[in-house]
């Protein structure tokens, strides 16, 4: 619910601070006293556009914020924490800065926000009657909600939402198969070549590198060999090989006195390399034993190399990535290959999912009409009460062919008034008369407040062209309202205002140079008085404060 709003500098206020209850609030004054500022302000908050006479003259900027509880709405909280404008998931401020210029800028949480952002929110938070710019019930899908929430089927809508989500998830992989299928004879052909082309070949898996290095070793093998033999020479066969100038030193320290340590040490050392190099010559001679000079070989392995390289190049890809490859077009061959038979077990699946729908639509589409015709006829004798006798409320639900089916069913839903006796029945959204609308909306909730999600009503004017016992039963109607939901009302008739909690009076001041509008919470004595004043006029007499103490009391016996 809102619980604060601050205003600066915004058409004639000069600063504003104000803390809202719940319950039901009325603002009232002096015609012209400037009861619709708040509601303008508010409008600025919710996202109408902003222009320069926002601004209070001589003012460089409008500043207006307003703080919301929202703790019991979690379609609001899981909406901010989407947009990443979850500062507190217990309260949500908007704000709306505008420029002398008529440029604006908008906060949510103390993060820049869009129009379209605190639109969103303030459809979540605030409904405003007998404006059109924020009338939710116009809304087609608003109509929907209230009309499935008053028929309290909620574990079978659920069960169409869910239906509707498989059978189109199921729609979209069959229409992207059916897609794919169209130029499937094309790609099967060109499959069929390149797999057998490398079916020929026969890659495997890690075959490039083994070749590779293969490869290299039979064409170097002469190179390998003069060098395998040099170092054989070298370490063991040649005269002067190291093994024998090795074995020459040992001789020369065994004829000295070896058990010194140092020299026993030196002894054990060079005995220790005489072994290493004989094991490295040995070696040595075994990879030149086993060399094997095979020209034909060498010539094999080129060619299948050049083979690899061809089939490389034919593909784009790297010679060592061949066998992938070939595993790959295999792999799609074989899917494109049956996609006939996949195409006929999910276009049969797709079936099933869309009767299952359609059954569960069907069902739904059933409990609306039933729900709609009792809640016609509620609305409808609720209107009687608010001055609008003869008037009807109805709720026409129509299928149009093909169905237009999505995750509510296929119903379109609207709800049609006829304001008068005679008259046809008409769109909701095209009742011309702003009262009348505001009433019908006051009947609409009068009898679905338990459903309402919008914790915030606003009637402005409701009472317009009502009087006597209609505007205490207006009153009565709104004080009930506002035991589910906070309600304000704008209103200039004491019947109404006598049955509020809460009393703002609004006042306009004015010098020789400036306007100010202020607004005052007043106690329960400035209520009397208020009330008073709307009975009487200018002269307040001591029976017109009783009169107005006694409508008091009475809204308050009537809970």
């Amino acid at each position: 619910m809102l619980t604060h709003i601050f205003i600066r500098n915004f058409a004639i206020i000069d600063e504003l601070d104000l803390d809202l209850k719940n319950g039901m609030t009325t603002l009232t004054g002096e015609t012209g006293a400037g009861k619709s500022i708040l509601l303008d302000a508010l409008g600025l908050i919710l996202g109408d556009r902003a222009d320069s006479n926002n601004v209070k003259h001589g003012c460089d900027k409008a500043d207006i914020s307003a703080s919301f509880d929202i703790t019991a709405l979690p379609e609001l909280q899981h909406w901010l924490t989407e947009n990443d404008l979850d500062d507190d998931l217990s309260e949500c401020i908007i704000r709306r800065v505008v420029s002398k210029d008529g440029r604006s800028k908008a906060y949510i949480n103390g993060s820049t926000a869009s129009l379209q952002q605190i639109r969103q929110a303030g459809e979540m938070l605030i409904d405003i009657h007998g404006q059109h710019e924020h009338q939710s019930l116009m809304r087609r899908d608003i109509q929907r909600r209230l009309l499935d929430d008053f028929a309290s089927h909620n574990e079978l809508l659920g069960q169409v939402r869910e239906a509707y989500q498989v059978w189109f998830e199921t729609e979209n992989k069959l229409t992207e198969l059916q897609s794919k299928s169209k130029d499937r004879n094309e790609r099967v052909a060109l499959l069929k070549y390149q797999v057998e082309e490398l079916e020929l070949l026969e890659p495997q898996e890690n075959e490039y590198d083994a070749l590779v290095t293969e490869h290299n070793q039979l064409a170097n093998i002469d190179k390998h060999t003069a060098t395998c033999a040099d170092i054989s020479d070298t370490l063991y066969d040649s005269e002067n090989s190291l093994y024998s100038v090795i074995s020459q030193k040992l001789k020369a320290v065994a004829a000295l006195n070896s058990a010194h340590p140092d020299l026993l040490a030196a002894t054990e050392l060079l005995t220790d390399a005489q072994t290493q190099i004989s094991e490295a010559a040995r070696l040595a001679k075994n990879y030149l034993d086993n060399l094997d000079n095979d020209p034909q070989k060498l010539n094999e392995i080129e060619l299948r190399l050049n083979k690899i390289h061809e089939q490389a190049r034919k593909h784009h890809i790297e010679p060592d990535q061949l066998y992938a490859t070939f595993s790959q077009l295999s792999e799609e061959l074989e899917q494109l290959s049956n996609a006939d038979e996949s195409l006929l077990t999910l276009n049969a699946e797709r079936d099933r999912l869309k009767q299952n729908y359609l059954k569960l639509a069907k069902e739904l589409s059933t409990n609306r009409l039933k729900a709609a015709k009792k809640l016609g006829a509620e609305i409808s004798n609720a209107m009687q009460t608010l001055n609008m006798s003869g008037g009807v409320f109805n709720i026409h639900i129509s299928q149009h062919e093909p169905l237009k089916c999505s995750a509510e069913g296929y119903d379109s839903i609207d709800f049609l008034v006829s304001a008068n006796p005679g008259q046809p029945e008409k769109l909701l959204a095209k009742v011309a008369s702003g009262g009348e609308l505001a009433r019908i909306s006051l009947a609409i909730q009068m009898i679905t407040a338990n459903q309402t999600h919008i914790p915030t009503l606003i009637f402005d004017e409701v009472d317009s062209g009502v009087g006597g016992a209609t505007a205490e039963i207006v009153g009565q109607h709104l004080r009930t309202i506002g035991k589910q939901c906070q309600v304000l009302c704008v209103t200039h008739l004491p019947q109404v205002a006598a049955q509020a909690h809460h009393h703002l009076l609004v006042n306009k001041t004015s010098t020789a140079t400036s306007t100010h509008t202020t607004i005052k919470i007043l106690d329960d004595t400035d209520k009397q008085q208020e009330i008073a004043r709307m009975l009487g006029g200018v002269d307040i007499t001591r029976q017109t404060l009783d009169h107005a103490q006694q409508m008091i009391e009475n809204a308050a016996a009537n809970g």
